[in-house]
């Protein structure tokens, strides 16, 4: 197998995109999100090629994010290559968003953060017993980008809002349950899916209904009603008073998960996903998430978030503010601020 962190080749009438940088869980970096682009752009216009199949080598995982410590180390400077790596990444969310042909992606394994930016716009998005879902950004001083503000706040519910400032982990019975992911299929079945897509590329839907089974019952379904009322706030503080008030353990689960996370980063995610509810369009939302990522990678709270989650490995972030009082509306508005027109984000041309 090429040693190339991408692969791409038409099988059929598919044009195949394979991650392939296993050691890393997959994790995106620019040249990939490049590679990723071109072929897109080569395949849209090729009547060669009926539909689009997203996947990724080995059985770690389909992808764990994005290239995080480069993010940070350019986030500690000028940020301009964390905002160059924004721009190409971004537009590639966006290509896959607008994209003229059915798009199919395996996500057998993690596929947190920017893997779930590639695979979220799918038109079909097949787990696993081995998927595990989830946007854990509030951990590191981020925010759930690449999409996060136009996906999340559209599930069912307030689940977007619980899971982006929870982080909460997700197997496929919920991720189905709750739209995330549109098929379950088992990892023994996967090749010969592949297999059945090549055979009849113009119709991936059918093929996935076809291998499709039930994955189970949710986990979350008990916790819906719960989620729903004590996550509809507009503040993060009537959150952690609203699971105060409820005491149950569940509730109690979630306000001890909420205090380890950066009061900055909860703050900027539930802004962030209720502007993310009233963008016009994927592209609007991607324009906010740009100028707010520029800005947020510069912020003492993401700087100290990858200092304790990948480079030290202590898992015990300083934060600050160190708690919510300390994050002031003048703050959230200077990170959210509007940029001059020719620094802003753009879809391809």
């Amino acid at each position: 197998m090429s040693e190339s962190e991408i692969l791409t080749r038409v099988d059929s009438g598919v044009g195949r995109i394979t991650l392939n940088r296993p050691k890393a869980l997959h994790a995106l970096n620019r040249v990939m999100c490049e590679a990723m682009t071109a072929a897109l752009l080569a395949w849209r216009e090729d009547d060669g090629v009926h539909s689009v199949l997203i996947d990724h080598a080995g059985e770690r995982g389909f992808c764990a994010g994005g290239d995080i410590r480069m993010i940070a180390e350019s986030g500690a400077g000028d940020a301009s290559e964390a905002r160059a790596f924004f721009e190409v990444e971004y537009r590639l969310n966006h290509l896959l968003f607008e994209y003229p042909k059915p798009i199919t992606a395996i996500v057998d394994g993690i596929v947190m953060g920017g893997g779930v930016g590639i695979s979220e716009p799918a038109d079909v998005r097949i787990a696993t017993e081995r998927t595990t879902y989830a946007m854990p950004e509030t951990g590191i001083g981020l925010f759930p980008d690449v999409g996060g503000g136009w996906f999340l706040p559209r599930l069912p519910g307030q689940t977007g809002i619980w899971l982006a400032l929870t982080g909460a982990r997700l197997k496929a019975a919920d991720t189905v349950a709750l739209g995330i992911h549109t098929h379950f299929v088992p990892a023994g079945r996967i090749e010969a899916l592949k297999g059945a897509l090549t055979a009849h590329p113009t119709n991936p839907q059918a093929v996935a209904a076809s291998f499709s089974v039930d994955p189970g019952p949710s986990a979350t379904a008990a916790f819906r009603e719960a989620i729903d009322r004590l996550f509809v706030f507009d503040s993060v503080e009537q959150i952690f008073a609203a699971l105060e008030v409820d005491g149950s353990d569940w509730a109690m689960a979630q306000l001890a998960t909420l205090r380890t996370k950066s009061p900055q980063s909860l703050k900027v995610t539930l802004r962030q996903l209720r502007l993310g509810a009233t963008q016009p369009s994927f592209a609007d939302n991607m324009a906010l998430e740009y100028r707010l990522g520029g800005r947020v990678v510069r912020t003492h709270d993401f700087q100290e978030g990858v200092r304790a989650a990948v480079v030290d490995k202590d898992n015990r972030p300083n934060w600050s503010p160190a708690d919510l009082s300390g994050v002031s509306e003048a703050d959230l508005d200077g990170l959210f601020a509007p940029i001059p027109a020719d620094q802003a984000w753009t879809p391809l041309p």
